[in-house]
């Protein structure tokens, strides 16, 4: 599974459902510039938004249809077909979500094939086909924004073992002086729970982000959060390139070159990093990245289906 496919525009569509903590994109495409549809829907109760996926992927079935179904998903969530849970939301903080089934509600309904994954991992199989990660194979896609999500790539597959990667939640030093209570959950000083949007709010103190320039003290544990993951992403899984986005990166041009800056002094000459610079980039596909992921789940499932 997961041998990117490289197709020609198809005769009959693709559906593509992201599902987020705030919203979900629905996705009819027969290639990543040819979207036939595209509908948002809120993220609710889980009873109310996959209802109202549910109709939407019924509405064009009745259409034209569709030749596979690519559902890719906020986590965490059970990624092991093999698993009695395979397809439910597993311990998410998101009241009403623990257990909610997506691949029983949403694929079980047609009988085309099927893939399920996280958001992050779609997205990345996205740029891996179609924009920043183009002739990569090991590749990491991070979501700066409510949470901090990485969809890591390793030889062409995303990494498994006891589940999905969740390298947002690993712990990691602060930087020095900073006292700030983490917003994670769970974790006291991990990388979401110290420079994810909620912390990047807390940080501000009431403060609007539009007044916040770019020397503002605020940054720094940011920056430092952020490269200390990367670091970590250097060091274990190698990645040839990272792509970082999300809603705290986007509209904020001068953190990713102060991310790669701390990375390189981080490292300290110890790992030598793709000659290629920078080496973090922007994701290609902007916000498309995670909508057209779902896109790749469903290629891939259908690729699958006919090897």
């Amino acid at each position: 599974m997961y041998n990117l496919p490289d197709h020609p525009p198809l005769a009959r569509p693709l559906a593509g459902i992201e599902l987020g903590g705030t919203k979900c994109i629905c996705t009819l495409a027969t290639a990543p510039d040819a979207v036939l549809d595209q509908r948002i829907i809120p993220t609710t109760q889980p009873d109310e938004t996959l209802s109202a996926l549910l109709a939407i992927l019924r509405e064009w079935n009745g259409q034209q249809g569709f030749s596979a179904l690519g559902l890719a998903s906020f986590g965490p969530v059970d990624i092991n077909p093999a698993s009695p849970g395979y397809g439910h939301v597993l311990a998410t903080p998101k009241p009403g979500w623990p257990d909610a089934d997506i691949v029983g509600t949403l694929a079980g309904a047609f009988d085309v094939p099927a893939a399920f994954d996280t958001d992050v991992n779609g997205a990345a199989m996205a740029e891996m086909l179609w924009g920043s990660g183009r002739g990569l194979r090991d590749f990491a896609y991070v979501t700066v924004g409510t949470g901090v999500g990485v969809g890591l790539i390793v030889h062409g597959a995303p990494t498994r073992g006891i589940g999905h990667s969740e390298v947002g939640h690993i712990r990691i030093p602060r930087l020095s002086g900073d006292d700030f209570i983490s917003t994670c959950p769970y974790h006291a000083d991990c990388v979401e729970g110290l420079a994810a949007g909620p912390a990047l709010a807390a940080r501000l103190g009431g403060r609007s982000l539009a007044d916040v320039r770019p020397d503002d003290p605020v940054w720094m544990p940011i920056v430092d959060a952020l490269a200390g993951m990367a670091h970590a992403l250097v060091c274990s899984t190698g990645p040839l390139r990272i792509a970082m986005g999300g809603g705290v990166i986007v509209g904020q041009p001068h953190l990713l070159p102060r991310i790669n800056a701390a990375l390189l002094d981080s490292l300290n000459g110890y790992m030598a990093l793709p000659t290629v610079a920078p080496y973090i980039v922007l994701p290609e596909l902007g916000g498309q990245a995670g909508p057209l992921g779902a896109i790749a789940l469903a290629a891939t499932a259908l690729k699958d289906a006919l090897v």
